[in-house]
């Protein structure tokens, strides 16, 4: 499989060594509007993506390979980013896909805004909740984002004015690189008015603190019944769990997902499975995470250890609820990748019983932690202690290497 990226000027802007390669190739995918830009090939065999295009792509890929021997893929710009060359060598392996990427919209943007690499990032909402934005906001930011169509600018400006981003920048590149390229910018809560499909948004973002990718975020943060992993308590586990790029945590006895939502919000890649069996309270993480830029957040509504069987092995786990019941502590132990972290808490004295004979049975660190706060005590002030908590952190051992000596 080749890939070849387009820019927004179409086949004239393709080199013949590329035109070449579309022109003789048995098989052409691609979107329908790339398709119609290329001139016709006799007896060339053309396939717009199927739809829903995760769900379809798999089956066309294998029919089509089947009979041919080779295909070409079209995408638009640099098929890497957020394209479908990263879908094709998912599929496929590295080693079947040869990507020919055309200069990135994002590239294009970048030139024409005089934004460094390093001065901006780029976050992609194409088929995406915009509540990933959030997670983002910063005062004096520089985002580049790729938007799903043309209503991701007023859907973008309407949620940096509900932030308290009304004075940012917002600038809409169209149609990059091509002859109908346009530039429109005003503030966010200006912002009015239609946008071309196809374009990039720029935002240089003017706004408060709304948050922070460190753990212990305020508990005001969050909606709760009263069932909130708070603040400081949150902070020290989550330095426990210690958050990877890429790694998947189980939040077990998930209350209102503060835990999880941090360790969600410490990567763009990091993962979380919330598990509560409580529908409400299950419905409240789904929402604290939307809120706080972690839509993708996954919430199994569900008792453990049952609710658990079926997840994919996790890389740590936080027990915050439900450690006393019988065979939740086994399930999660067994379950954990080798050089996984577990955290659990317990505020019960029979909790505090099942920790300390998990300490004795398998090390780590057993901690207790009292937090006091200061408030009014008539016309003086006085510390209020909060309950104390028990925490055992255990790191699970390696396995060994097959290959090291004994």
């Amino acid at each position: 499989m080749t890939v070849v990226g387009l820019g927004a000027d179409g086949w004239d802007g393709l080199p013949e060594r590329l035109r070449e390669v579309v022109r003789s190739a048995p098989v052409l995918l691609g979107g329908q509007r790339h398709l119609d830009l290329l001139p016709t090939v006799a007896g060339q065999v053309r396939e717009p993506w199927p739809s829903p295009l995760r769900d379809g792509l798999p089956a066309l890929l294998t029919a089509l390979l089947a009979r041919h021997e080779h295909a070409v893929a079209l995408a638009s710009g640099d098929p890497m980013l957020s394209g479908i060359g990263t879908t094709l060598v998912g599929l496929l392996g590295a080693d079947a896909v040869r990507v020919e990427p055309a200069v990135s919209s994002v590239a294009l943007a970048r030139a024409r805004l005089g934004w460094s690499v390093e001065s901006s990032e780029t976050v992609t909402l194409v088929g995406r909740d915009p509540d990933l934005l959030r997670r983002a906001l910063a005062p004096g930011r520089r985002l580049l984002v790729l938007s799903s169509d043309e209503h991701t600018p007023a859907t973008v400006a309407a949620l940096l004015v509900e932030q308290g981003y009304a004075g940012s920048r917002v600038v809409v590149l169209g149609d990059l690189g091509g002859p109908e390229e346009s530039r429109r910018e005003a503030t966010a809560g200006a912002w009015s008015g239609p946008s071309p499909r196809l374009h990039v948004l720029a935002l240089e973002l003017a706004g408060p603190v709304v948050g922070s990718w460190t753990a212990g975020l305020p508990d005001a943060a969050y909606e709760h019944d009263g069932q909130l992993t708070k603040r400081d308590l949150r902070a020290a586990a989550l330095a426990r769990l210690a958050p990877q790029p890429g790694q998947l945590l189980w939040d077990v006895g998930a209350g209102a997902g503060s835990v999880g939502i941090e360790w969600a919000r410490a990567h763009p890649t990091c993962r979380t499975v919330a598990v509560e069996a409580h529908p409400e309270r299950a419905a409240r993480v789904a929402r604290n995470a939307a809120a706080l830029g972690v839509p993708g957040l996954e919430v199994v509504e569900g008792r453990a250890p049952d609710a658990l069987a079926d997840l994919e092995p996790p890389d740590a786990v936080f027990v915050g609820g439900g450690a006393t019941r019988p065979g939740v502590l086994e399930a999660c132990l067994a379950a954990l990748r080798p050089g996984g972290r577990l955290v659990v808490h317990g505020v019960t004295l029979e909790t505090e019983t099942l920790l300390a004979g998990a300490y004795a049975a398998h090390g780590g660190e057993l901690t207790r932690h009292s937090v006091e706060t200061a408030e009014p005590i008539g016309g003086f002030t006085g510390w209020t202690p909060a309950r104390a908590v028990v925490q055992w952190a255990h790191v699970k051992p390696s396995e060994p290497d097959p290959q090291e000596t004994p």
